[in-house]
């Protein structure tokens, strides 16, 4: 926790960073602001045509409105946009206070209070493996028609079990500047376009896209006319589905090679000893950044060496996606909701 002073310097900060108290157009119904791990803060300018464009789709992909349970943040995007589909629902959702965690043991009363008819509920990765551990909780998620997971890639074991309970899951993958998931199980939302860059960047537009941003970097995402350059790498098969391969920022630059995190966190996940793992890039002065593995050990399993996984992940991978290094964690830091925050493991790393 920063100082008085420093907490008052970043607030500060950030005010002027967002433009707080400045004219702003009237068309605009929401300022968002993004996490701002890659420089200041931006605040994503929405319109409540934008908001209700994504949760009119939201509604068509699901089957039709119905009542939500609210277990997000109502300022985060995924928590207000379980308002807006309330709102245009003609409902009220039922909120589950998550201001001092996320207690399971709430879920099956929350999600009686939702009554019959069409019932959904929003949750990051990491609320749903949290909630899997219940049999209670996982029952009556299982009771909703939809759960939709965003915030970050959701682990395939998560996802497996999940189905296994009888959960029916969505992956939803979008942002801020999309006015929340605008990308269901790989599938855009009606209205929704969706392209690749040349460097396979993923390029969004459509009718649930931000106005630009309230203080826009340079260059600007938003430069391309009824497009968002989004900083996340993706590729799309034959059937036009889209798989998120990482985060340009996340890229890790090895002997001359490319490697992305999550295909490789993905095949660790597969190992029995991995419960949860983060891989990033440290500085190296032959490779240029090596590749580093931060792993939680599954319960009742023993420590896995290094040598183990390396090889566990030449079945699927090439060699050179194998971590050179190996920390074991209790748990893995986090920014924001359901994201790893990779760069606090990397300069934790770095100085050992």
């Amino acid at each position: 926790m920063p100082a008085d002073g420093d907490r008052r310097s970043t607030l500060a900060e950030l005010r002027a960073d967002l433009g707080v108290g400045q004219a702003i157009d009237d068309d605009i119904a929401l300022v968002v602001t993004t996490s701002g791990t890659t420089g200041a803060p931006k605040g994503a300018l929405l319109t409540a045509a934008a908001l209700t464009a994504s949760a009119a789709a939201t509604h068509d992909r699901l089957g039709g409105p119905g009542r939500w349970l609210l277990a997000l943040p109502p300022y985060h995007i995924a928590g207000v946009q379980v308002l807006v589909r309330s709102l245009l629902a003609d409902t009220v959702p039922v909120e589950l206070d998550v201001s001092a965690g996320f207690d399971v043991t709430e879920l099956p009363s929350a999600v009686a209070q939702l009554g019959s008819g069409r019932r959904y509920t929003a949750l990051v990765a990491a609320q749903l493996a949290k909630a899997l551990t219940d049999p209670a909780a996982a029952a009556a998620l299982a009771d909703l028609d939809a759960v939709l997971i965003g915030g970050g890639p959701a682990p395939r074991p998560v996802l497996d079990a999940a189905t296994t309970a009888g959960i029916t899951v969505v992956r939803t993958y979008g942002m801020s500047e999309t006015a929340g998931g605008c990308v269901y199980d790989g599938v855009p939302l009606d209205g929704v376009r969706l392209r690749l860059g040349a460097d396979g960047r993923i390029v969004i537009g459509g009718p649930t896209l931000a106005n630009g941003y309230r203080n826009p970097p340079d260059p600007d995402p938003f430069a391309d006319s009824g497009w968002f350059h989004t900083d996340d790498i993706g590729a799309v098969d034959d059937s036009g589905v889209l798989r998120v391969l990482g985060r340009v920022d996340e890229a890790i630059s090895t002997g001359g090679l490319t490697v992305l995190p999550h295909p490789v966190e993905a095949a660790l996940r597969t190992h029995p000893a991995v419960a949860d793992c983060a891989v990033f890039g440290v500085d190296d002065e032959r490779l240029g950044q090596r590749v580093v593995a931060a792993v939680v050990v599954a319960d009742g399993s023993g420590q896995p060496s290094l040598e183990v996984l390396r090889a566990h992940l030449t079945h699927t991978l090439d060699r050179t996606a194998a971590p050179r290094e190996l920390h074991i964690v209790d748990a893995l830091p986090m920014r924001g909701i359901g994201k790893v925050d990779r760069q606090a493991l990397a300069r934790r790393c770095q100085r050992r």
